[in-house]
């Protein structure tokens, strides 16, 4: 058993060097069938011994299992978005923006894959999950899938833990070979490689995302204390020598004026690559100006993302349609002869409001030029009058709600028309989609053609109705079997347990977002108390500003909502906020107000809990040591943070120290 356990431990060496050769490198140093026989003499030896199967096993890479779901779990840290420079103006901006803040800067300068954001997670050099990007707070696990792209490693070459973030994509001779399969079998096929790579990735069956041939390029990492790295070029050319695939077209560079050329050389070049990139991603290359600039609430004020402009393609106006949102905001959309844009097909854009279509004097029967904003929402931009029909009409927008029949408003200071009618059925609709999706009630199951069909069937007229379903009701629906029923049920009564934040935002109470439904429900804790609000009280509340406060007041005083509220208490919906209240923990002193930096391996415990610990007490941690650090908490195998540090005469902890003040104040 001793020589077979050998074998395996050479199988897995070996198998793991040709992979890296052939798809990190792309310099295979031997023929397929080599790698196919070595790789199958080890799965029939995990097939005749299953003790010897490891789950870093090269045979993972075909697939497992089909799941039945994905679960949703918290990133460490949040996986933000990029803000966006569509034009040399924009960089500028931006360039002068850093600049004015940190002085001199160099910049690196990525290619924007155009794939599918993932975060990997490594304890002790092992891949032991991976999610998506999700809202960036919350992902799904597709570890499991995510095994299977042989670009990933299981194991790498130190015993790290921390987590690596990229981008997969399909390479498009995959994407070429998938939807040529999809043609044959008579399915339709994918529109481009980011949905091929997307919907490959949420495949339960781990083995069909095995068939893809999916890759990846990884480009960051959420905690930079274990690298021996000072800029952003650093730590690629770490995570190079660790085995991870980084994109090698990257380039440094020393000012605005190389950031614009580099843009110029691969917005010409980027069809010569063997997969799709949609812009440039502009970092500023030191890790500790990164620091120092810090972040918004959604992305980082140190990078952006410079989109290529739209692709532009001329289609026929053939009508207008309007919708209501669940603020009573009515929406033309504009209805399109179909046509291909960047990939899919497109019959319906966006036209924002009646000004846009007559400064754009955009008339129906008239071609238009319409591209995706952001390479995502189709929109009008503009009308070719050379082209218009004698017949081609002036659009007006109605007088009365096209839904209900009420009479339309414009608020001052508005370009938006607006049904203010509390009972138009339109607006009810998308008030109950709004209730229940994610980052509101998140109620699993309940999307908006089920939303729709309860409302059309009279059984849901408001939020509460919701809670007030039963089997009986659901049973005698289209598609609606006893387990869908079942589930429906489960994840309704399961939401009535939400903290309430999710609460208030899923009201849909006009301005408030998800950010300021946290700040209220801390602040005030029970419903109760925000019922007896004033105006004054929130607008004294930072991130609270007077038109919050007036919509919130005047919300929460109508006798409707109130009626509302307790139908909800009734049938017990939590109205109480379960998260912790930062503002009412004392912090430790020497701690509050601080700036610390975590560096090597903690014993004691983990540097998530330390830093979770840390920020409680009014802390700030950091991944950097700059001249701002007050403290450098150090474990074992500290490196140049701790170099750095001598070198400013920072404050110096170790571990023992740290439990020891920990210890201090707990007790």
């Amino acid at each position: 058993m001793l020589d077979l356990q050998k074998r395996v431990n050479e199988l897995h060496d070996l198998l793991n060097q040709y992979s890296y050769e052939y798809y990190v490198q792309d310099n295979p140093s031997v023929p397929d069938s080599e790698y196919d026989k070595l790789l199958h003499e080890l799965i029939d030896i995990e097939a005749q011994h299953p003790e010897y199967k490891t789950s870093d096993s090269p045979t993972v890479r075909v697939g497992g299992e089909a799941q039945s779901s994905f679960e949703k779990v918290n990133h460490d840290t949040p996986m933000l978005s990029l803000g966006n420079a569509f034009d040399e103006d924009d960089l500028r901006k931006f360039d002068q923006r850093v600049r004015d803040n940190i002085g001199e800067v160099e910049y690196m300068c990525e290619l924007k894959i155009d794939g599918l954001a993932v975060s990997l997670k490594y304890e002790n050099g092992r891949f032991v999950q991976g999610l998506t990007r999700g809202d960036g707070t919350t992902g799904e696990d597709i570890t499991e899938n995510l095994r299977t792209i042989y670009a990933i490693p299981l194991k790498i070459k130190a015993p790290l833990n921390f987590e690596v973030r990229g981008e997969a994509y399909m390479p498009r001779r995959s994407f070429i070979n998938l939807n040529e399969e999809k043609v044959l079998n008579e399915e339709q096929p994918f529109a481009n490689p980011r949905n091929a790579a997307a919907g490959s990735l949420r495949q339960l069956d781990s083995k069909l995302a095995a068939k893809r041939k999916l890759s990846v390029f990884l480009y960051s990492v959420n905690d930079f204390t274990d690298f021996d790295a000072t800029t952003q070029s650093d730590a690629l050319n770490e995570l190079d020598k660790l085995g991870f695939k980084t994109n090698q077209e990257r380039k440094r560079v020393s000012n605005i004026d190389g950031v614009i050329q580099y843009i110029k050389k691969w917005t010409d070049k980027r069809e010569s690559l063997s997969y799709d990139i949609d812009g440039i991603v502009i970092k500023v290359n030191d890790l500790s100006q990164q620091e120092e600039m810090g972040y918004t609430q959604k992305s980082p004020r140190w990078a952006i993302a410079y989109k290529f402009p739209a692709e532009e393609v001329v289609s026929k106006l053939l009508n207008i349609e309007l919708s209501i949102g669940r603020t009573g905001v009515v929406t033309p959309t504009a209805i399109l002869e179909p046509v291909k844009v960047a990939g899919t097909t497109v019959s319906r854009a966006s036209l924002h409001n009646e000004d846009l279509i007559h400064e754009r004097d955009i008339r129906i029967g008239d071609s238009v030029v319409v591209k995706k904003a952001g390479d995502i929402i189709p929109e009008v931009v503009k009308s070719i009058p050379d082209r218009r029909p004698q017949n081609a009409e002036i659009y007006h927008m109605p007088t009365h709600c096209p839904r209900c029949g009420h009479e339309l408003v414009r608020i001052e200071g508005e370009v938006a028309l607006r049904c203010i009618n509390p009972k138009c059925q339109a607006q009810l609709i998308e008030g109950l989609i709004h209730f229940v999706s994610r980052q509101a009630m998140n109620i699993d199951g309940l999307g908006t053609k089920i939303i729709q069909q309860l409302y059309e069937n009279k059984l849901i007229k408001d939020v509460a109705d919701i809670f007030y379903l039963k089997e009986e009701d659901l049973l005698p629906l289209d598609r609606m079997g006893q387990k869908k029923v079942k589930n429906l049920l489960t994840a309704i009564e399961k939401a009535k347990d939400n903290s309430l934040e999710h609460l208030l935002f899923g009201l849909g109470i006009r301005h408030l977002g998800v950010k300021a439904s946290q700040v209220l429900a801390e602040k005030y804790e029970i419903m109760d108390h925000l019922l007896e609000v004033t105006e004054a009280e929130l607008v004294a509340i930072h991130d609270i500003g007077d038109k919050l406060a007036q919509s919130v007041v005047i919300y929460l005083e109508n006798d409707d909502i109130r009626a509302l509220i307790q139908k909800l208490k009734d049938k017990n919906v939590n109205m109480n906020y379960k998260g912790i209240k930062k503002a009412e923990i004392e912090g430790h002193p020497d701690f509050s107000g601080k700036t610390i930096v975590l560096t090597g391996k903690l014993e004691k415990m983990t540097r998530n809990e330390a830093t979770q610990w840390l920020e409680l007490q009014g802390a700030k941690v950091t991944n950097s040591v700059t001249k701002s650090t007050d403290i450098l908490i150090i474990g074992a195998d500290a490196g140049s943070k701790l170099t750095k540090a001598e070198k400013l005469g920072t404050d110096i902890w170790t571990e023992e120290e740290f439990a020891n003040k920990q210890n201090e104040f707990n007790d």
